[in-house]
C-alpha cells in the first residue's frame, strides 16, 4: 500500500503563526512503525487543540497531524499480536503529539500503543469516551480505592468540558452522590441528565476566606482543570477523603501547605493516561466496556467530519465546548 493517498489536518507554521489545512498525504509519509491502521474515528481533546495553536510543549515539529485518540481496523501488522481486521484503539503515548495522529485517515504505530476493542462496543462509542473517557476512568478508579459510595458528596471540576462530564456520567452510575462544578451554571440540565445531584457556580468558591483549611465540605474531588481554583478545593476535602487531578486548564501552580496531609489525612492521586503501562489502559477500556459502560452518550457528542475540526478545535481551545466531539473519517458510513 506504500502508493496510497490520504487526507489528513495538518498544522502548518509560517512566520512563528500556525494554521491548519486538510493536505492529501502518502502512506510514506507516516513512520516505520509496526502496525498500519485505518482510522475510523477520532476525538477532540484539549492537547489537540494545544498541538493546533502551535504549544511547542505537545509538538516540537511542524507541518503535523494531531489526533491524540484514534479507533480504527489494522490494515498491515508486522506484529503477531494483531492481525489485518483487528479493530484496535490507540490513545496516548506520542500519538497526536509528534507522531501523526488521528486527525489522519492512516496511523501508523508500535504494537504496543493498541489495544484491541473490547467486544461489546463498536468504535464509536470508545471514541466518544476517548482519553477523557479513559482519564475518566482512571480518576473515579483511583478515588474509589480511597472513596466509597455514602462517605459523602464528590466534587467534579470542569464539569462541562469532557473529562468533567465523563466522570460525573461515571460517578453517578457507581452510586457516588456527585456535585458538578461548572462556570456554566446554564448547562444545569445537561449536567442533571448525566447524574449530577446538583450544580454548584465555580464563583462559590471565589467567595470563600482563604485559609490554611477550610470546612470540611467534600468526600472526595475529581478534579479537571487544575490551578488557583483546585488550591483552594484541596483544602475543604473531608477527613480521610481523596482527590484526583488530571488537567491544567486554570493553571499549572498546586499552591497547597502540608495541612490538608497530615492534619486530615487526605489523598492526592495524579492521574496520568498518556504513558501509562497497556496493561491498565485496557483494564480501564473493558471496565467501560462492561460493568463501567455508558451507552447513552449521544445526546453529550456531536459528530464532526475534518473540515469541521479548525471550528470545534477553537471552541476547546477558547474553554467554549461542551461535552464531547467525535472526528468521523468521511468513507464511514
Amino acid at each position: 500500500m506504500s502508493d496510497s493517498k490520504f487526507r489528513a489536518l495538518r498544522v502548518l507554521e509560517k512566520g512563528g503563526y500556525f494554521h491548519t489545512e486538510i493536505q492529501e498525504q502518502s502512506l510514506d509519509d507516516l513512520p516505520d512503525n509496526d502496525v498500519l491502521v485505518k482510522v475510523k474515528y477520532s476525538s477532540l481533546n484539549f492537547k489537540d487543540a494545544l498541538s493546533a495553536h502551535g504549544h511547542k510543549g505537545v509538538t516540537r515539529q511542524f507541518p503535523h497531524t494531531p489526533g491524540i485518540d484514534a479507533a480504527g481496523v489494522v490494515v498491515e501488522s508486522r506484529s503477531p499480536e494483531l492481525k489485518p481486521g483487528q479493530e484496535v484503539i490507540v490513545t496516548g503515548y506520542d500519538l497526536g503529539m509528534n507522531t501523526p495522529g488521528g486527525f489522519g485517515e492512516y496511523i501508523r504505530v508500535p504494537v504496543e500503543w493498541c489495544v484491541v476493542k473490547p467486544p461489546r462496543h463498536d468504535l464509536h462509542y470508545f471514541m466518544t469516551l476517548g482519553t477523557a473517557g479513559l482519564t475518566a476512568g482512571l480518576s473515579v478508579d483511583r478515588l474509589s480505592q480511597t472513596v466509597a459510595p455514602g462517605d459523602g458528596e464528590i466534587l467534579v471540576t470542569g464539569s462541562t468540558g469532557g473529562v468533567g462530564c465523563l466522570a460525573v456520567a461515571l460517578l453517578a452510575k457507581l452510586g457516588y452522590d456527585t456535585v458538578a462544578l461548572t462556570s456554566k451554571v446554564d448547562h444545569s440540565d445537561l449536567l442533571a441528565k448525566l447524574g449530577a445531584r446538583r450544580v454548584l457556580d465555580r464563583s462559590y468558591l471565589e467567595e470563600m476566606p482563604e485559609k490554611a483549611l477550610m470546612k470540611e465540605t467534600w468526600a472526595g474531588v475529581v478534579d479537571t482543570v487544575g490551578g488557583a481554583l483546585f488550591s483552594k478545593i484541596l483544602k475543604t476535602v473531608k477527613h480521610s477523603g481523596a482527590a484526583t487531578t488530571c488537567g491544567m486548564v486554570a493553571g499549572t501552580e498546586l499552591s497547597t501547605s502540608i495541612f490538608p496531609f497530615i492534619l486530615r489525612g487526605v489523598t492526592l492521586y495524579g492521574i496520568d493516561s498518556v504513558e501509562i503501562a497497556r496493561e491498565r489502559k485496557r483494564h480501564i477500556w473493558e471496565k467501560l466496556d462492561s460493568d463501567w459502560a455508558l451507552p447513552d452518550l449521544n445526546f453529550l457528542a456531536q459528530d464532526v467530519v475534518l473540515e469541521e475540526l479548525p471550528g470545534v478545535i477553537e471552541k476547546i481551545y477558547c474553554g467554549k465546548m461542551l461535552g464531547r466531539a467525535v472526528l468521523r473519517h468521511i468513507d464511514q458510513e
